[in-house]
């Protein structure tokens, strides 16, 4: 009988052992969580007005033009005045990036989030050497038109 009593209190204690670890591990899960959703405090940030520049056409001699509008996630509200101090720079940039690409890829899905992610990476470079932060998060084109001549 009492060799019963033991074990049960051995599976009690090991058992409230386990279960301790758990809450633990759940708690922990929870707090780093809870951090992170506060500290995610995004903004966003028109490129304005909408970039119209030209693209390279299937020829030489042919020239299309696309129309943008440019929508920059930035990982902070804080980053807002720097955004407006430096749009000039990020409106070249991105002006850069489409100038040098070729219709099909204008033209294709694909390729249109090539070109997206083309724009992400310089303006993330740019504003990194500008401002000593990447400050964006995300490039959101929010219009997109192109016409060829």
């Amino acid at each position: 009988m009492l060799k019963v009593k033991r074990k049960k209190k051995v599976m009690i204690k090991k058992h409230m052992y386990h279960l301790a670890i758990i809450l633990t591990l759940l708690s922990y899960q929870s707090l780093v969580y809870a951090q992170d959703v506060v500290r995610k405090n995004y903004a966003y940030f028109s490129l304005e007005p909408d970039i119209v520049t030209n693209y390279l056409g299937s020829s030489a001699k042919n020239l299309g033009f696309i129309r943008v509008t440019i929508e920059l996630m930035l990982e902070d509200a804080e980053f807002l005045e720097a955004a407006e101090h430096h749009s000039p720079l990020m409106r070249a940039a991105t002006i850069e990036v489409f100038g040098s690409q070729r219709e099909e890829k204008v033209r294709s899905l694909s390729g249109r989030e090539e070109i997206r992610q083309d724009c992400l990476k310089k303006l993330r470079v740019l504003m990194l050497r500008e401002t000593g932060f990447e400050m964006v998060k995300d490039v959101i084109f929010t219009k997109y038109l192109y016409h060829q001549s």
